[in-house]
C-alpha cells in the first residue's frame, strides 16, 4: 500500500533547492503554483518534512524534478530502529550524526547569492573566519569629542585599523552560552551555518549533535500548539530521522546538542516572552549543552541571564582579501585560474585611492558580495558611484530583509522607501553640514522630529513625538543598520559613505530650482575642502545637468589665490612659459605641467588635461624637467656633499647631447659645468668645495634657468602661501575628476571650464 505522505531526501533537498533556485521563484509563487492557498507544504517540502503525496508530486512536476530521485524512498528490505529496541540503545552520537548529517548539509551547506539567484554555492568553498569584539561598542562611555579627534575622514573611521578581536571560533569554543550581535549583512547566519557544518565534520564539539533553528520560523511552527519548548521541537525535528523523543532527552541531558539559535531579533513582540522564557530555561536546566544566538545589534530588550555578549567586528583587510579569492574562484567553476586572476584585478581596483569610499563597505559581507557580483559582470565599478551606492542602501533598507521574509515594526514599516532615505537623507546632511561624524542620540530625534511634524496625521503631543522619534532611532540601527550606536548614546553613520551619499543626495532633491542653486552655490564653497569632495563628486554625477554647480566651483578655485598678489604673479609667469612654446598640448595643460613642475612635482593634473602629455613629452619640456633635475641634485648637495650625489649630478648636467638646445644656453651651461671641480680631487677637497663655493654655484645655476628658459625663479613664498599653492593645485585636480566623469554637463560649457583652468 501506498503511503499517504512523502518527504525529500538530504541529497533531494539540495537537488529541489537548486531546481528551485534556477526558477527564481519565491515560496509563496510555488505554492500558487501547485494550487496550495499558503506556503506552509513548500516550506515542508524543503525541509525534508512529510508532506501529502499528491502535494509532493505536483511540487517535483512544477519544478522539473523526478519525484523518485528526490523522494526519500524506504530500502526494500528496510531495518527500521524500532524493531531492535536493544539496537537503538546501543547507537553512539556518531551513528544519529550520520543520519542528520545529510539533514544539515542540504539546511547550512549551500548559500544562495542574494545577488544572483542562479548562483547557489558550497558554503564551506566561500566561508570566511569572522572575529568579534569582546566588549560591546556601545557599552563604551565616551563623548562626541573622544571619537571625533580620534578620527579622520581621510581614515574613514579607523577602516582597517587592528581592534580587540578575538576569533568568533575561540569565543564560542571558551563560552558554552553565547550571543553574537552584529549589523544586517555581516555574517551572523553563516557562522552559525558554519558551526553546524563544523559539528558534523568532528571539527568542532566532535561529541554533539548540531541543530540550526531558525527562531522565525520556530515562531511560525510553534504558534497553533503555543508549545515553546526547545527540547519538544528538537525532539520533533529529530523524530523524523529516526531519533525517538527518549533519545533526545538522553542527549540532551547528556550535553550532547549544539543548538544554534539565528535571528533572535525577527521573534514577533508577542511571542518574544515565552520563546526567551524558554531559551532562558533550557539553558539553565540542561546548563552541559552549548548555545549560540544570533541577534542584531541594537536590540535592547533581550537580557539573558549567564550569557556572554559579543559583537561582530566588521572585517579587516586580510578577511576581504581571503572572501575575494574565494567567492571568484567559486564563482568561476571551470577555472580557478581565471577565478584567482578575477580576484587579483579586484583587489588591484578596490585599493586605488580614488576608489576609498567603496572600499570602505566592505567591511560589511553582504555589501562586499554586492561589490563581487558588479565587478564579475562588467570588470570594474560603475563610473557614477552613485548608483553603487543607491544599491547598496536598497539592500539595507529592505531588500535584504524581505528576501528572508523579515518583517518590521510597523511603526517604522508605514515609511515608504522613499520617505526613509528622505528621513536619513536630512539626519546625514544636518549633521554632515555641521562637521559631525558622530552625534548624540539627543541630536539625531530633534532631526527625527522636525521630519515627522511635517507629515500628515502624526501626533503632535511633544511627549508621545519624542518616544517615536526615540523608537524610530533605535528602529533603524536594528532593522537596517545604518545608524550604529558607537558608545552610550553616541551615533554615526556605519559608514562614512552612507553619510556622503544621503548629503549629496538631500541637495540633489532640493524641491525647486531657486532651493537648488542656492545648495550648489553653497556647496561649491567648499570645493577646497577635502572632507566635503566625495558630496561634491556624487552630487555632480547625481544631477541632471551639472553645468551650475561646475562654474560655481571654478569661481570658488579662482577666488583661492586672490588675496595673494605674489602668488597671482606667480600663476601669470607660468601661463607666459606656456604660451611662449609652440607644443602639441593644450594650453591648460601645459600651464599644469609648469605649475607641477615648479612647486608639487606632480604631473597628474597635466595628464589628465592632456593624455599625450603622459606618453610623449615634446623636447622643450623634457629640456625643462632635466634642468629642474639637476639643479634640485645640486641644492641637496648644500647639506649633503656625498661623492654619490656629486657623481649624480654630473650625469645629470649632461645636457647638450640628449636636447636641442640654442646657442646661449649650451655656452651658459658649459661655462657653468667648468666650475666644477674634478671629481678626480678626492672626497674631501670636493666636499670642501661644495661647503665654500656651492651656494654661488647654485645661484648661477638658478639664473641661468630664469635667463634661458624662464622658469625657477625663487619666489620666497612662506609656509602657508605654499600650502595655499598646493591647495589650489588639488582643487583645479579636483575640478579636472569632475569634468572628466560620466556627468551631465553641456560640453561648450565643459571646454570653456577646461581652457581657463589655470588662469586667473
Amino acid at each position: 500500500m501506498l503511503k499517504r505522505s512523502l518527504k525529500a531526501s538530504p541529497v533531494g533537498i539540495i537537488k529541489a533547492k537548486q531546481a528551485f533556485a534556477r526558477k527564481q521563484w519565491s515560496q509563496e509563487y510555488l505554492a500558487a503554483q501547485v494550487g496550495l492557498s499558503t506556503r506552509n507544504s513548500v516550506w515542508k517540502f524543503f525541509a525534508g518534512r512529510p508532506i501529502e503525496r499528491h502535494i509532493f508530486l505536483e511540487i517535483c512536476f512544477q519544478l522539473d524534478l523526478d519525484w523518485q530521485e528526490i523522494a526519500d524512498l524506504p530500502d526494500e528490505n528496510p531495518q527500521p530502529l524500532s524493531q531492535s529496541p536493544s539496537a537503538q540503545e546501543s547507537l553512539t552520537s556518531q551513528d544519529w550524526m550520520q543520519q542528520l548529517k545529510g539533514q544539515i548539509q542540504a539546511q547550512c551547506g549551500i548559500v544562495q547569492s542574494f545577488f544572483d539567484v542562479n548562483l547557489p554555492l558550497q558554503l564551506d568553498r566561500v566561508y570566511t573566519d569572522v572575529n568579534v569584539l569582546t566588549s560591546l561598542s556601545n557599552q563604551r562611555w565616551l563623548e562626541v569629542s573622544d571619537l571625533q579627534t580620534s578620527s579622520s575622514v581621510s581614515r574613514r573611521f579607523d577602516l582597517f585599523e587592528p581592534n580587540r578581536t578575538i576569533s568568533a571560533l575561540d569565543a564560542i569554543t571558551s563560552n558554552s552560552r553565547l550571543v553574537i550581535l552584529g549589523k544586517p549583512g555581516s555574517g551572523k547566519t553563516t557562522f552559525l551555518q558554519h558551526l553546524a557544518l563544523l559539528c558534523i565534520e568532528d571539527k568542532f564539539k566532535a561529541d554533539c549533535l548540531p541543530i540550526f533553528i531558525s527562531l522565525r520560523i520556530f515562531a511560525t511552527q510553534v504558534k497553533e500548539t503555543r508549545d515553546f519548548s526547545l527540547a519538544n521541537y528538537i525532539s520533533r525535528t529529530w523524530g523524523s530521522y529516526g531519533i525517538s523523543s527518549e533519545q533526545v532527552e538522553t542527549l540532551i541531558r547528556q550535553g550532547k546538542v549544539l543548538i544554534l539559535l539565528d535571528g533572535l531579533e525577527e521573534i514577533s513582540p508577542e511571542d518574544s516572552e515565552p520563546i526567551l522564557a524558554q531559551i532562558q530555561q533550557f539553558a539553565e536546566v540542561y546548563y552541559q549543552n552549548a548555545i549560540a544566538i544570533t541577534c542584531r545589534i541594537g536590540i535592547q530588550a533581550y537580557p539573558l541571564r549567564g550569557f556572554t555578549y559579543v559583537e561582530l567586528a566588521d572585517w579587516n583587510l586580510s578577511q576581504v582579501e581571503a572572501f575575494v579569492q574565494k567567492w571568484f574562484v567559486a564563482t568561476n567553476q571551470e577555472s580557478e585560474t581565471e577565478g584567482l586572476a578575477k580576484a587579483s584585478q579586484f583587489l588591484e581596483l578596490l585599493k586605488r585611492p580614488e576608489n576609498l569610499p567603496i572600499l570602505e563597505l566592505t567591511v560589511t559581507p553582504i555589501l562586499l558580495s554586492l561589490l563581487c557580483s558588479v565587478f564579475q559582470a562588467r570588470s570594474s565599478f560603475p563610473a557614477k558611484r552613485s548608483k553603487l551606492y543607491q544599491e547598496a542602501l536598497e539592500i539595507l533598507l529592505g531588500r535584504w530583509d524581505r528576501s528572508r521574509g523579515i518583517q518590521k515594526e510597523q511603526i517604522y514599516y508605514n515609511l515608504s522607501l522613499p520617505d526613509k532615505i528622505k528621513l536619513l537623507s536630512q539626519i546625514a546632511a544636518t549633521t554632515f553640514e555641521q562637521g559631525n561624524y558622530f552625534f548624540e542620540g539627543s541630536d539625531v530625534q530633534h532631526i527625527i522630529a522636525d521630519y515627522l511634524l511635517a507629515l500628515p496625521q502624526v501626533n503632535t503631543d511633544p511627549e508621545i513625538l519624542w518616544s517615536h522619534c526615540e523608537e524610530l532611532l533605535h528602529t533603524i540601527e536594528k532593522q537596517h543598520g545604518l545608524l550604529v550606536e558607537r558608545a552610550k548614546g553616541i551615533y554615526s553613520f556605519s559608514h562614512l559613505t552612507f553619510q556622503e551619499y544621503l548629503t549629496a543626495r538631500k541637495i540633489v532633491a532640493s524641491p525647486n530650482s531657486q532651493t537648488l542653486q542656492e545648495s550648489l552655490q553653497r556647496l561649491a564653497i567648499h570645493v577646497a575642502e577635502p572632507q566635503w569632495r566625495e558630496v561634491i563628486f556624487l552630487t555632480v554625477g547625481m544631477l541632471p545637468s551639472a553645468d551650475f554647480l561646475l562654474e560655481q566651483m571654478k569661481v570658488q578655485v579662482d577666488s583661492l589665490l586672490a588675496a595673494e598678489p605674489r602668488l597671482e604673479q606667480f600663476i601669470r609667469s607660468i601661463d607666459e612659459k606656456a604660451r611662449s612654446l609652440n607644443v602639441p598640448y593644450q594650453n591648460a595643460a601645459v600651464r599644469a605641467f609648469y605649475f607641477g613642475l615648479l612647486q608639487s612635482r606632480d604631473l597628474n593634473l597635466a595628464a589628465s588635461l592632456d593624455v599625450k602629455l603622459a606618453s610623449d613629452l615634446a623636447p622643450e619640456l623634457a629640456l625643462d624637467v632635466a634642468l629642474m633635475r639637476a639643479f634640485t641634485l645640486s641644492l641637496t648637495l648644500l647639506d649633503r656633499p656625498e661623492l654619490e650625489q656629486i657623481l649624480e649630478l654630473s650625469f645629470a648636467l649632461d645636457l647638450e647631447r640628449r636636447f636641442p638646445m640654442d646657442k646661449g644656453l649650451k655656452q651658459a651651461l658649459q661655462e657653468l659645468k667648468e666650475r666644477l671641480p674634478n671629481s678626480a680631487q678626492g672626497l674631501d677637497r670636493l666636499q670642501t668645495w661644495w661647503k665654500t663655493n656651492g651656494q654661488s654655484w647654485c645661484d648661477r645655476f638658478r639664473n641661468l634657468i630664469v635667463e634661458h628658459r624662464h622658469i625657477g625663479q625663487d619666489w620666497h613664498f612662506n609656509l602657508q602661501q605654499q600650502n595655499l599653492l598646493q591647495q589650489y593645485y588639488a582643487a583645479n585636480q579636483f575640478l579636472v575628476d569632475c569634468l572628466n566623469s560620466q556627468c551631465q554637463v553641456n560640453s561648450v560649457r565643459r571646454s570653456a571650464i577646461l581652457e581657463t583652468l589655470l588662469l586667473l
